[in-house]
């Protein structure tokens, strides 16, 4: 196999860096391992930013999801955690990670993390007749 997990995220430069503009990623077949019992965890993984500079390049994002298919991980934990990689990669003007994981023992459990650059201002929002 040519490609390896790995925790190495690379970026780009924003192609409209005076835009504020919104990316939405979808990676619906997260697994990580159950810190406790080993079983696997399985999760969608929604990434919504307003990048700054720097965008996430999507192969690299990728190996990095795949980097936590062997690793235990509370579901609270590794969220927060890709939120802290993200932002290091790509310091974007605001960023919201969302793991929405499958049903284990009846429960759900959707862990919602953000970001927001201190410096930054949102633009007012739209609203259409």
């Amino acid at each position: 196999m040519s490609t390896k997990p790995s925790k190495d995220l690379e970026t780009f430069d924003n192609p409209r860096p005076g835009r504020d503009y919104t990316i939405r990623i979808r990676v619906p077949e997260f697994t990580c391992l159950c810190p406790k019992t080993g079983q696997p965890d399985f999760a969608q993984i929604h990434i919504d930013y307003v990048p700054n500079a720097r965008c996430i390049e999507l192969k690299s994002l990728k190996l990095y999801m795949w980097s936590f298919r062997e690793e235990g991980a509370f579901h609270e934990d590794v969220t927060n955690r890709m939120l802290d990689d993200f932002v290091a990669a790509c310091a974007p003007n605001f960023m919201r990670v969302t793991a929405e994981f499958n049903v284990r023992g009846g429960i759900y459990t959707n862990v919602i993390a953000e970001h927001r650059d201190p410096s930054w201002t949102p633009p007012a929002p739209v609203t259409l007749p």
